[in-house]
């Protein structure tokens, strides 16, 4: 039984900009596929080069000729506490619209991911008018001040897997810090982001000030991050785009960046953990999402001696999934994004398998309407094995074992990536101890996943990313510093 009639959604196509959705006639077109269907539902007009940069100088205009950035901080708060409960209003056409175009199932989408936007953006509103500058210590005939400002035009580009989420991460802090946004989503979830746009018109948020530009990722991104009047740049994605990113960002301008990107996040396993309850965590890290989430838990470390119990706890578990459209009540777990992601998973999975790795279960891609992966475990040979280097982005988890506490937080560390880790143990020192040695952003302890504590920021190590989002620091990033000093 279907949640609602895939055929019936109004999608608010095209660009949405000064509080409406527009087209311009040197727009190309590009095919919108339904996950769950693998068939064409829309057809995407993406912009040209000319359109970002007449977007971008629309929203710098707003930026400087309303009182946006000038208002009094509360009210600015309370412009975003009323985009936050139209969007709680409207959670039914989102939850929807979100569910037919990406991977993210109807019913999880309306129990978590809208209450999540609702909350993280009621969580940096209130941040507008907790925040200063400071006195410096100067001579007496003298005041030396510290004030913060905005920077202007925030560039945000933001991924499929999470799109509503991942664009309040982005769009969140910046407004609320003063800022005006020009954001672009990802061309194969770009729908939602216009309706969250048009709701935050009809909160009132001056227009031009939060605009929506649709297009592909090596023409609009790289015309928002090569843009002159783009004070800052924010962005999710691979870590590979984020490293192009980087560079734009330091030849164009040099401006600052925040950057959200990939992971091969490890859940390390000891043997006096609570088994039944760690193996649902496990299980539940590597297979929400179909494993498509920047901080899945994809590398199990294991203590040696319940390794077989474990992993047939796991096995166990996957065997309960079941496949299905994003609107299907029944669905478990959900389709790969797109049939080119999942040749990819397939791709790295025989490769491992052909390299030593032993197959546990599942490693096959299923063509039921959309395009599914079977959850899939892989017990290692080696440390190189590509399995463990690459990040797969799907329901795919390695398996690792160890003997001694040394040896797990050694496996644990990971040569290029440092996003999260999850620690599963009864003794608190050793947890303690994992926390400060394994090298990541994120440090979870018999738990795994990010909560509604919007207070703890995210971000990674090493080609994890650079920044912060969500918490304090995403506010702070948000604005730049101006010393002021004044002679009596």
């Amino acid at each position: 039984m279907d949640w609602y009639n895939p055929q019936d959604i109004e999608i608010p196509n095209g660009h949405f900009i000064n509080g409406e959705l527009r087209t311009f006639d040197d727009d190309t077109l590009s095919e919108v596929c339904c996950p769950s269907s693998g068939k064409p539902y829309a057809s995407l007009p993406c912009a040209s080069e000319n359109t970002v940069d007449f977007v971008i100088n629309s929203t710098k205009q707003a930026f400087t000729e309303t009182d946006w950035a000038t208002m009094a901080p509360r009210d600015r708060a309370d412009y975003l506490f009323k985009w936050a409960s139209l969007v709680e209003n409207d959670r039914e056409y989102l939850a929807q619209l979100e569910s037919l175009g990406s991977s993210r199932p109807y019913h999880e989408v309306l129990q978590w991911d809208i209450p999540y936007v609702v909350d993280c953006l009621k969580f940096f509103a209130e941040l507008a008018d907790k925040h200063g500058g400071y006195i410096g210590a100067t001579q007496q005939n003298r005041l030396g001040m510290v004030i913060n400002q905005p920077y202007g035009v925030v560039g945000a580009i933001t991924p499929w897997n999470f799109p509503m989420s991942m664009l309040i991460w982005k769009v969140g802090p910046a407004l609320a810090a003063g800022n005006a946004v020009v954001l672009k989503p990802s061309e194969l979830t770009p729908f939602s982001s216009n309706h969250l746009a048009r709701l935050a018109c009809d909160a009132g948020i001056p227009k031009n000030i939060f605009n929506v530009v649709q297009g592909l990722g090596h023409t609009v991104g790289q015309a928002i991050c090569e843009h002159p009047s783009i004070g800052k740049v924010t962005f999710t994605g691979s870590t590979a785009t984020g490293a192009a990113i980087m560079s734009t960002c330091a030849l164009k301008g040099p401006k600052p960046s925040t950057l959200e990107l990939g992971g091969k996040s490890p859940q390390i396993v000891f043997n006096d953990a609570d088994l039944d309850k760690t193996a649902t965590i496990v299980a539940k890290a590597i297979t929400g999402n179909a494993g498509q989430v920047c901080v899945s838990g994809s590398r199990l470390i294991i203590h040696e001696s319940i390794e077989k119990q474990f992993t047939q706890q796991l096995v166990e578990y996957f065997s309960q999934l079941k496949m299905g459209a994003t609107w299907d009540k029944e669905t478990t777990l959900p389709p790969i994004i797109s049939a080119r992601q999942a040749d990819r998973i397939e791709s790295i999975v025989s490769q491992s398998i052909a390299d030593g790795a032993e197959l546990i279960c599942g490693g096959k891609k299923v063509l039921e309407g959309g395009t599914f992966y079977t959850p899939t475990i892989l017990k290692m040979n080696k440390a190189d094995n590509c399995a463990i280097t690459s990040e797969i982005f799907g329901p795919v988890l390695t398996v690792q074992t160890f003997q001694t506490d040394e040896e797990a937080w050694n496996l644990a560390s990971h040569e290029t990536y440092g996003l999260a880790v999850g620690i599963h143990t009864n003794d608190i020192k050793r947890a303690l101890t994992g926390m400060r040695k394994v090298e990541a952003g994120s440090v979870w302890i018999n738990r795994y996943g990010r909560s509604f504590d919007h207070i703890m920021p995210t971000g990674g190590f090493k080609q994890s990313g650079i920044g912060k989002d969500i918490g304090v620091e995403a506010f702070q990033a948000n604005l730049h510093s101006k010393s002021v000093l004044i002679d009596f």
